[in-house]
């Protein structure tokens, strides 16, 4: 089927080609409201659509913006970073080109090159976890670095408050009451990894808490790597063994769990824990729920994007933006041991009644 053209609009309309074009590209103009909308009408009747490049030469705007990822598109874990930045486009009227490199270097080049070309209002670069990157050469200089900091600064950027983060999780713990806490931290030692152990270090010095460099342990950012980690924990005496344990991340968690579980330990009654993410699936499922740390991907994705395209304003043009990690309290928080009544371990029969 031929493509409709605004001569048709015209036609079906009863107005001349110039009061289609005014319309459909919404310029001011002195034509009224009943005409605009019998303009519109007949457009879509037509199966009319403008031009978006021709328009784009004409208002020096295309309406699209293009993000660039290494990963996002294509795991669950910080979907929700595309997913705001989407939600802000929309409201915006613009359309998201996202290209997923996989962190292939070649794909990256020419990602930018065609986003380019094709005259995107704005552009994001966006990464899968908080890190330092090299600035890829062709970005434009509004480019907005989402979930990543451009080594040199020059780009305006918005990461997760990471040390406030951890800060945040040790406070949780020491205010249930805990003296021996342990972080259980990443061997990859990202930039998050530093941030986190330095808001540790911090909580446990402001509460007058000596901190104990044998409660520092590192794994693999996994439930195995948790659980191994966590075994060197609990293997410690008792009166130097962690009573709570702030974890990297969820998965982490989810390994110290089962650690605690085949030692018959019961969370939170003899072992408090947090984590770090709120992963989708994985923090809300376990039991009893696991208490953490949520990673602002919603948030940081919509900042992104109003940044971008000028909804939100954000002072220096290479200044970095830190969203702040709050706590979702669940259940695996309680107070230490020594401060829990030891519980009545008789069970009721089948036949015995229940307050």
């Amino acid at each position: 089927m031929p493509r409709a053209r605004i001569s048709d609009v015209a036609a079906a309309a009863g107005v001349s080609v110039t009061t289609v074009s005014l319309v459909m590209n919404d310029v001011e103009s002195r034509i009224s409201e009943d005409t605009r909308n019998r303009v519109r009408e007949a457009a879509r009747a037509v199966g009319y659509a403008p031009n978006s490049v021709a328009r784009g030469l004409r208002t020096q705007q295309t309406r699209t913006v293009g993000l660039i990822s290494d990963q996002i598109a294509t795991t669950p874990f910080a979907g929700r970073m595309l997913a705001g930045a989407q939600d802000a486009a929309r409201e915006s009227g613009h359309l998201v080109f996202l290209v997923d490199t996989g962190g292939d270097d070649d794909i990256e080049r020419n990602a930018i090159s065609a986003l380019t070309a094709q005259q995107v209002d704005a552009m994001i670069y966006a990464c899968m976890w908080h890190r330092v990157v090299d600035a890829p050469a062709g970005l434009p200089p509004t480019t907005v670095f989402l979930d990543c900091r451009p080594a040199g600064g020059g780009f305006r950027s918005v990461v997760p408050d990471d040390r406030a983060g951890g800060y945040t999780a040790t406070r949780e713990l020491i205010d249930a009451g805990h003296r021996r806490i342990a972080y259980l931290d990443t061997d990859d030692a990202p930039i998050a990894s530093r941030l986190r152990h330095e808001g540790y270090l911090e909580a446990l010095s402001e509460a007058g808490i000596t901190a104990d460099p044998t409660l520092h342990v590192t794994g693999a950012t996994t439930a195995q790597g948790g659980r191994s980690a966590a075994d060197l924990l609990l293997d410690l005496p008792d009166d130097r063994r962690p009573t709570g344990v702030f974890c990297f991340n969820d998965r982490m968690a989810v390994g110290v769990y089962t650690a605690a579980h085949h030692r018959g330990l019961e969370i939170p009654r003899d072992l408090s824990v947090i984590g770090y993410d709120d992963q989708q699936l994985v923090a809300a499922e376990q039991d009893p729920p696991l208490t953490t740390i949520a990673l602002p991907h919603y948030d940081m994705g919509r900042w992104a994007m109003e940044v971008a395209l000028g909804v939100r304003a954000e002072g220096d043009e290479d200044a970095t933006h830190l969203m702040e990690c709050p706590v979702v309290r669940r259940d695996s928080v309680g107070p230490p041991p020594a401060q829990v009544a030891k519980p009545n371990r008789r069970r009721a029969s089948h036949t015995e009644r229940l307050p």
